[in-house]
């Protein structure tokens, strides 16, 4: 996925990942996919819509103006 952006929901999770002391691949496995998977939503590549309210909670977002976008 090199040369991929993130989208504004990547970096609002990644920024929370961040704040939370936490891993890509921790959040991953606590959703129970692969990093690759999750990287995907993050750039955008996917919606990954199954899995915004689950990330929301974990990461404590409010996932409203993510899913609107969707």
């Amino acid at each position: 996925m090199a040369g991929q952006r993130l989208t504004p929901l990547g970096k609002e999770v990644k920024k929370r990942l961040i704040d939370k002391d936490m891993t890509q691949v921790e959040l991953a496995n606590m959703l129970g996919i692969k990093k690759q998977y999750m990287t995907r939503i993050l750039c955008g590549a996917r919606a990954g819509t199954k899995y915004l309210d689950r990330i929301g909670q974990i990461l404590d977002i409010d996932m409203t103006k993510y899913k609107a976008a969707a």
